[in-house]
């Protein structure tokens, strides 16, 4: 959880990588050739804008059937060899990469399981995974290897960070936390950024988010926001406070999909929505005992 490249990528006439890599990053954020028509430079800068661009974050879903799980008989044994592999990765001093956390999922998909890893840029994924690959690092190999029984399916995604909400830095508070995802329309990662800044904004007084990220490989168009809680009696409270603070309501209401809108007062929110989203769904984690989150 490797995108098409547009082709105008992969003309001759571009004269350096770094002009093919920009194109190549504006045809991921952008949906359609008339739209990249119109406006590559502008689409980078879009990328640019509200990326962090210091790091890479890797979501590395290890599941165990078709839809992503583990062998439910298996989950026991699938933590200790994910403990095994992430730890060691993340305390090879050689490896450009840090472990961000490592959930599993109790209201969703179960038997699921979550690792986000931050890496130096796209340059520190090449390294790390040419260096985990080489022979000198088979012991990373070989303790990836002990978790593969285990698992049904896997699926990588390269995300980064919104410039805004930096991921926050290994904490222990407890509780619950709460993975939410948006499948955005093609080319409206801007005004998303734009109307979600405003919200979260207005939100910090109740609750800041762990984290948000928008894809880049792998599935596009897909934001996800990180947030954690006590419990979820506390979550609620929360959010329902939330509602009565100036300017959350109306983020929320411009985020949701037609199909998906009610009246409110004199206000049509059908015709008020800018219909970022195809569909979002709310995953509720666990963090992993050897999670830098948790």
């Amino acid at each position: 959880m490797l995108p098409r490249i547009g082709a105008r990528a992969l003309k001759p006439s571009l004269a350096t990588v770094e002009a093919r890599r920009a194109i190549s990053v504006q045809s991921l954020l952008h949906g359609s050739p008339d739209a990249k028509q119109q406006g590559d430079v502008q689409i980078l800068q879009h990328s640019k804008a509200v990326a962090r661009g210091k790091y890479v974050h890797g979501f590395e879903i290890s599941c165990v059937t078709k839809v992503h799980r583990v062998k439910p008989s298996a989950t026991e044994e699938y933590k200790k060899a994910a403990e095994a592999y992430y730890t060691g990765i993340k305390n090879d001093p050689e490896l450009r990469v840090k472990l961000t956390g490592s959930w599993e999922t109790v209201i969703g998909e179960l038997d699921t399981f979550y690792h986000i890893l931050e890496y130096e840029n796209y340059d520190g994924w090449d390294k790390t995974t040419e260096k985990i690959r080489n022979s000198d690092q088979s012991q990373h190999t070989a303790a990836y290897n002990q978790m593969l029984p285990y698992l049904v399916s896997r699926s990588n995604q390269l995300a980064q960070e919104f410039s805004l909400f930096p991921t926050s830095p290994p904490r222990s508070l407890g509780g619950v936390f709460e993975l939410r995802s948006y499948q955005l329309k093609a080319g409206s990662l801007m005004e998303w950024e734009e109307t979600w800044r405003k919200g979260i904004d207005a939100r910090r007084g109740v609750v800041e988010p762990v984290g948000a990220w928008f894809s880049q490989l792998g599935r596009l168009h897909q934001v996800y926001h990180l947030w954690q809680y006590p419990n979820l009696h506390t979550r609620k409270e929360l959010r329902e406070q939330s509602w009565k603070i100036d300017g959350w309501a109306e983020t929320v209401y411009k985020v949701k999909d037609s199909h998906h809108l009610m009246f409110q007062g004199q206000f049509n929110l059908r015709q008020q929505s800018s219909h970022f989203t195809k569909y979002q769904d709310s995953l509720i984690l666990e963090a992993l005992p050897f999670s830098t989150l948790k």
